[in-house]
C-alpha cells in the first residue's frame, strides 16, 4: 500500500492523479482502467477539495492499494472535512436534457458506473470513500 497525504485543493488534482498513475503503471494496469480511474480521482478528490472544508482548508489522503483475486486497483480517500456520503446522492435522470436536468451528480454517476465497486463510511471523524477498480 502506497498512500499520499496533500492539500485538499483543486490545484492538486494533477498531483494525486500523477502519484496513482505511477502505482498503477508499476501493477501493470492497463491505459483504459488508468484513464477511468482519472476520471474517477479528478470528480471524487475535486469534490473534496471543493466541499469538505467549506471556506477553510485541509488535507486529504490518497490510498492506493492492489489485490490478485480477482486483481483490482483499490483507492481510498479519506478526509476529515464535513460527512458527506456521495453514494446516497440520487442518480441524475440522464434521460432528461442538461437544462431539465439541473447543476450536479453527473460526476459521481459516471464514477459508480465506471467503478466494480464502491462504498462509504465515516469513522473516527474522517470520511472514507474506497473505489475498487478490477482489471
Amino acid at each position: 500500500m502506497k498512500e499520499l497525504t496533500i492539500g485538499a485543493a483543486v490545484e492538486n488534482i494533477e498531483e494525486v492523479t500523477e502519484f496513482v498513475n505511477g502505482q498503477l503503471q508499476a501493477a501493470g494496469c492497463p491505459v483504459k482502467v488508468q484513464m477511468q480511474i482519472d476520471v474517477a480521482i479528478d470528480e471524487l478528490f475535486g469534490n473534496i477539495a471543493r466541499y469538505a472544508y467549506g471556506e477553510g482548508s485541509g488535507f486529504a489522503t490518497v490510498r492506493v492499494e492492489f489485490t490478485e483475486e480477482p486483481r483490482a486497483a483499490v483507492l481510498t480517500f479519506l478526509d476529515r472535512g464535513v460527512p458527506f456520503d456521495p453514494l446516497q446522492k440520487k442518480d441524475p435522470d440522464i434521460s432528461l436534457s442538461a437544462e431539465e436536468r439541473g447543476i450536479g451528480g453527473l460526476g459521481i454517476y459516471m464514477v459508480k458506473k465506471t467503478m466494480d465497486r464502491m462504498s462509504y463510511e465515516y469513522r473516527d471523524g474522517q470520511n472514507i470513500l474506497k473505489i475498487v477498480k478490477n482489471f
